[in-house]
């Protein structure tokens, strides 16, 4: 677990943790409204070469080409959709994930079918310091420090 206080943190942690993701890699983030996800994903694509990254909320999903390309996903919407046809598979983002590192914000249960192989990171903003926890899921992520 690590403690972050302020929004630049955050990004910083971001950009860490954004140095040491490759292609074929998902990351899923969990976590209220405001505790810092978007900021985080933000770090991730400065690491990658991204900037001007902002919340895909209404477009559920936006791709940044490059090398890896970055697809960052909100699935919020998509858990609160009362139609059971728009989903997270409706995305069509397997054709592209092998070439890109995939954030999965509101992720929870439904991107761990993306892959058997991912990095769940969970945000807890219950006082002003977020905690951040990360629970590594398959071989690629035997050992992951932060």
């Amino acid at each position: 677990m690590i403690e972050v206080a302020t929004p630049a943190a955050m990004f910083d942690l971001g950009s860490k943790l954004g140095a040491k993701f490759r292609a074929g890699d998902l990351i899923v983030l969990n976590g209220p409204l405001g505790a810092g996800k978007t900021v985080l994903v933000q770090g991730i694509g400065a690491a990658l070469g991204f900037a001007g990254i902002t919340s895909p909320t209404f477009v559920i999903s936006r791709t940044y080409v490059g090398n890896p390309s970055l697809i960052h996903v909100d699935a919020y919407r998509l858990l609160q959709r009362d139609n059971p046809n728009l989903s997270l598979d409706n995305l069509d983002i397997d054709s592209e994930r092998e070439d890109a590192v995939t954030v999965v914000e509101w992720g929870g249960s439904i991107a761990s079918r993306l892959s058997q192989e991912r990095l769940e990171i969970t945000m807890d903003r219950s006082d002003e310091t977020r905690k951040v926890t990360f629970v590594g899921v398959g071989s690629r992520w035997d050992g992951f420090q932060p």
